[in-house]
């Protein structure tokens, strides 16, 4: 496994006649953030799911560092993993440190080990102060903070978080973030599922795109900028509206009111020679900005704009 703290190799789930996950395949190493995306059933939380040992693969494996999976020792296994699942799961009248020691009672720590864990994992997401008080009195924000509390009691090697800023306001959001950027430095390996773009683009160091239970894309944010035909786009500004013949012979140009946007794929070596064509042509330029491609344009043309249930 090299320096990997998790291997998974072609994981495979269906569900009667539906295949949910059909070969995946990633690895994780210490101190990484890896994104886990694709759209909505496209078997993140399904990967997730056999990955931490709630749900049995059809076919695949999973194994940890020192070759330890859910078959050679299920407990040590799950002992070196840290989950927080896509729904709230808290016991809402207990209060929030007897959550976070019920779930480290449920990993058999030492009591002393337990308290000083509880007390640190509860000042790391922001609730010392609230430690006496029931989730029922919580927001959303601090709901997902506690959930995230009760995963870390037991300092897993590998933490798995299935969409967990889902519903929460943006304060809550950043002092999640801020958690596991201190994580991250701390050597845990994360596996991050999320809808929002901006968020992958922050956190991960490496990404895998989903679609279909399938792999349709891994590597850095750069590698997949470099799977798009055109990773940046000029705005130019033309005094007056451009018509038809100006377009004509222009690739991946198109005319939006007064403005030319162009899809480029080197925008130092590309950049010139549209302008000389558009100065041929007689168009006047006023203004040239750039944009670079974003995540979202990737996902998007990996996935497709359809709409999914």
């Amino acid at each position: 496994m090299n320096d990997e703290v998790l291997v998974a190799r072609g994981l495979r789930k269906a569900y009667g006649d539906r295949t949910a996950v059909h070969e995946v395949s990633l690895a994780l190493r210490p101190g990484e953030v890896l994104g886990l995306l694709g759209p909505n059933g496209a078997g993140k939380s399904t990967t997730v799911g056999m990955i931490c040992g709630l749900t049995l693969p059809d076919a695949g494996s999973v194994t940890l560092a020192g070759g330890i999976s859910l078959a050679s020792d299920e407990a040590g296994y799950k002992r070196r993993i840290g989950l927080v699942p896509q729904d709230i799961a808290l016991y809402e009248e207990l209060p929030a440190r007897m959550n976070v020691e019920l779930f480290g009672a449920l990993y058999g720590m030492a009591p002393d080990l337990l308290k000083r864990r509880a007390d640190e994992v509860l000042a790391m997401v922001g609730l010392s102060d609230r430690a006496r008080d029931k989730p029922s009195t919580f927001s959303g924000g601090m709901k997902r903070r506690l959930n995230i509390a009760c995963a870390l009691v037991h300092d897993p090697e590998v933490i798995l978080l299935d969409e967990p800023t889902a519903g929460v306001d943006p304060q809550s959001r950043n002092a999640i973030f801020d958690n596991l950027e201190l994580l991250k430095r701390a050597g845990k390996a994360l596996i991050y599922t999320t809808h929002y773009m901006e968020e992958a683009e922050r956190l991960a160091d490496r990404l895998v795109i989903i679609d279909h239970g399938r792999v349709v894309a891994s590597g850095t944010q750069a590698q997949l900028f470099a799977l798009l035909p055109a990773a940046q786009t000029l705005h130019i500004e033309l005094d007056g509206e451009p018509d038809d013949a100006l377009l004509q012979g222009l690739d991946g140009v198109k005319r939006v009111g007064q403005r030319l946007d162009a899809s480029v794929a080197d925008i130092g070596h590309d950049t010139g020679p549209l302008l000389a064509a558009l100065a041929q042509r007689g168009a006047r330029v006023r203004g040239l900005a750039s944009a670079r491609a974003t995540l979202e344009d990737v996902f998007l043309a990996l996935t497709g704009r359809q709409l999914r249930d």
